[in-house]
């Protein structure tokens, strides 16, 4: 691989106008397909094989042109202070605003408060519910406009009025943390390089990837049914592991500068060597993603499928577009001390060349190489420390509640959140999240009978506050019946109701044959963080197990690999116990701006351990392969460390600076899924990096001693040799690196 890589640096270097061409070509394509494409209309959101899932496909069936799929608003009237909505003149303001929701272009249907019984028992607090022909996302802005005038104009009358309800959701937007965030990367890198164009080279080639997935994403939103947060996962993924890359290669492209190499050629074996820890880094981040596929929910797998593809492009552009634009940027971005060593030449350099991974006589160790060596030192206790630390921080995940938000998780000050809180002031807490019981009684001798047995049954039940009277199709074999439950639709006693009318359903089915089955948002919740919570286990054996087969690959080792694993799943579990702290528990929620607290997003941990398992085992790559190179080249294991580290550990901690700024961005977003999983990325990437592969690593490789690179030897003959060091590239070092002073030069032999 190594030879293949460094041919293809070598080429996108010599034919940087074509190559740079091609990729300024596909922005433009990608460009041209978002702009010209159909708006994209909200995802359909299902989970195959479940209960609720199944219900709600038997209503699609049985009850045609319902508009299940349509926007619903409830628009929430509340009675000024010692009066009630019976009042003559607050019955007005109130149907006067039924009749202003009424006359909207895409509305359906809207029921009046007073003829369908939503009136408070105390006659203070009454609802609209609005119906619409489209899906929330695809309300038209009028349609928004008029139902928030026909609300101020009732607001106008002395009323309290909230709207509640999908039909105010839209896209969720990026903030300006995000440019922060690109802001802090910029200087990281200007840090780092201490060059204006070395620091842009990253940038420019991860936004142009970026540009590139998410038009692409953009373009095909409408006919693959993506959802409106796959775009803002894929553009964090995206950019994150783009800089990175890039970094990755400009970083080991000066360091070739340094050691005497002209420029084709140091382009080419920077991408022959770094290229090849990128290329199998960028294979986890993608089976990681990819792999979301089995939890079988299709918005889940669009999303990591999406933000994977993301990850192709960010890696074919590190390995062909990072060396052509190295190649126009010439001198200037070679280090700050290499003098003329763009073009040199010589028997010097060779020299130079051949003793790399050796520290140069007289040069003050950096810190990537004094860390190193107190972590040699005293592998023991840095081990111990670090695997408590981490182990504390994971405490609260075992805590963990999973559901999915509703208007109840919303910030207070929105218009949403106080129409949640005014239905559950005048109807009860479990009026937000009704259960849509559905009986199916097509296969009973007395359909209606069998519904009324069900009905009687589901009233005798626990935290159960009202059953509404069944409706039927136009068969009269199947029926809705509406539970509204005693408690808030995120508790655990509802949770518990669900459970307990599944039951009453078997035993009625037993009985008489007809199927009954709960549906409905708070029931789907529920099936859902129950399938994901089922699915956690067999995703972590698939991801890691091929992971781990992959790393044995690449580091030509049974331990390494599986200490890369287990250093994940410390750092995942302690990113998981500070999500749980602040977004559960609210410890430092204000300085995050989680203004409300509950449940944990129940496809936020799947979706985080997939993120960050790809993450780690970057700099798990690229810092490990520096270490297996200078073993390789004959030093013992302590100092292999230190030569590994010496080379690598600059480069890791900007990566990671920057990749936690980045996803530290998108804590400012309001969509709160997009919220805790940028702080959750943030805070894996940071324990992986810093703890783990940092202190970690280096502690358990010192106590392995040469063993961290035992295999078997029948394992060894049959693993192909992928060659990540670039070890077949060390020919050339005579050959095409440099030329010799005269025809009498002999190159110097390696020393090993």
């Amino acid at each position: 691989m190594a030879t293949f890589l460094y041919r293809t640096g070598r080429f996108a270097f010599r034919r940087r106008h074509f190559v740079v061409l091609i990729w300024v070509a596909l922005l433009a394509l990608a460009g041209v397909g978002a702009a010209n494409a159909p708006a994209a209309g909200s995802s359909s959101f299902s989970v195959p094989g479940t209960e609720s899932q199944k219900a709600f496909d038997l209503l699609d069936e049985r009850f045609p042109g319902t508009g299940a799929d349509g926007a619903t608003a409830r628009v929430v009237f509340k009675a000024p202070s010692g009066e009630k909505l019976t009042d003559p003149a607050n019955k007005k303001a109130v149907q006067r605003a039924v009749g202003e929701l009424r006359r909207g272009a895409e509305v359906a249907a809207v029921d009046n408060p007073y003829t369908a019984k939503a009136v408070s028992k105390d006659r203070t607090i009454a609802y609209a519910r609005v119906a619409y022909d489209v899906p929330g996302m695809e309300l038209r802005d009028s349609s928004r406009d008029a139902l928030e005038t026909a609300a101020e104009h009732a607001r106008d009358s002395g009323l309290t009025v909230e709207i509640g309800g999908d039909a105010l959701q839209t896209a969720p937007e990026t903030g300006a943390t995000e440019v922060i965030g690109i802001a802090v990367a910029a200087v990281v890198l200007v840090i780092t390089f201490g060059s204006l164009v070395s620091a842009g080279l990253p940038l420019l080639t991860a936004l142009i990837g970026v540009g590139i997935g998410v038009s692409s994403i953009t373009a095909l939103a409408s006919t693959l049914d993506l959802g409106s947060t796959t775009s803002i996962l894929a553009m964090m993924i995206g950019l994150a592991v783009g800089i990175d890359y890039a970094l990755f290669i400009v970083s080991r492209f000066r360091a070739e500068l340094a050691e005497g190499r002209r420029g084709e050629e140091a382009a080419g074996r920077a991408v022959g060597t770094a290229g090849s820890a990128v290329v199998f880094a960028g294979l986890t981040v993608v089976i990681a993603l990819v792999g979301l596929s089995v939890v079988d929910i299709p918005m889940l797998t669009k999303m990591g499928v999406a933000a994977a593809g993301t990850v192709v492009i960010a890696v074919l552009i590190a390995l062909t577009l990072v060396p052509a634009l190295i190649g126009f940027a010439g001198k200037r971005v070679r280090p700050a001390n290499a003098g003329g060593l763009f073009r040199r030449r010589g028997g010097d350099a060779r020299h130079h060349a051949h003793h790399a991974h050796r520290a140069p006589r007289g040069e003050r160790p950096n810190m990537g190489t004094r860390w190193a060596r107190f972590v040699t030192r005293r592998p023991v206790a840095v081990l111990l420390l670090c695997v408590a630390a981490l182990g504390a921080v994971a405490v609260p995940a075992g805590s963990i509640e999973l559901g999915l938000g509703d208007d109840g998780s919303q910030p207070v000050s929105t218009t949403q959140r106080r129409a949640y809180d005014l239905l559950s002031e005048g109807f009860g807490p479990g009026f937000n999240g009704p259960l849509v019981v559905v009986t199916d009684a097509k296969g009973t001798d007395d359909p209606r009978r069998a519904v009324r047995d069900v009905a009687a049954d589901l009233e005798g039940l626990d935290d159960v506050a009202a059953v509404t009277p069944a409706t039927f199709d136009q068969a009269g074999d199947t029926a809705i019946i509406t539970v509204v439950p005693a408690s808030k639709p995120s508790s655990g006693e509802t949770e518990e109701l669900v459970g307990a009318i599944r039951a009453a359903g078997a035993e009625i089915t037993d009985r008489t044959g007809a199927e009954v089955s709960v549906t409905g948002t708070t029931a789907l919740n529920i099936d859902t963080s129950q399938k994901l919570t089922d699915a956690m286990l067999p995703y972590l054996a698939l991801v890691v197990g091929l992971a781990f087969l992959l790393l044995i690959v690449v580091f030509r080792s049974v331990l390494v690999p599986l200490k890369a694993a287990l250093g994940f799943l410390l750092s995942v579990m302690a990113a998981l116990g500070a999500v749980v702290a602040v977004f559960q528990w609210g410890w430092l929620g204000s300085l995050l701006g989680v203004e409300q607290t509950g449940p944990i997003m129940s496809m936020m941990p799947i979706f985080l351990v997939g993120v960050v398992f790809g993450l780690a085992m970057d700099y798990e790559v690229f810092l490990v392969t520096r270490i297996r190179e200078a073993h390789v080249h004959g030093e013992r294991p302590g100092q292999a460390i230190v030569t590994g580290f010496r080379h690598s550990a600059r480069v890791v901690t900007a990566a990671a600076v920057i990749m936690i700024a980045v996803f530290a961005g998108f804590i400012g977003s309001h969509e709160a899924m997009i919220k805790s999983i940028g702080f959750g990325l943030a805070t894996a990437v940071f324990f992986d990096a810093f703890v783990v592969r940092m202190a970690i690593v280096p502690a358990v490789l010192a106590l392995l001693g040469r063993r961290a690179w035992w295999l078997p030897g029948w394992l060894d003959r049959i693993l192909p040799n992928v060659d990540v060091e670039g070890e077949g590239l060390r020919p050339a070092d005579t050959a095409d690196e440099v030329e010799a002073p005269g025809p009498a030069a002999e190159p110097e032999p390696a020393r090993v």
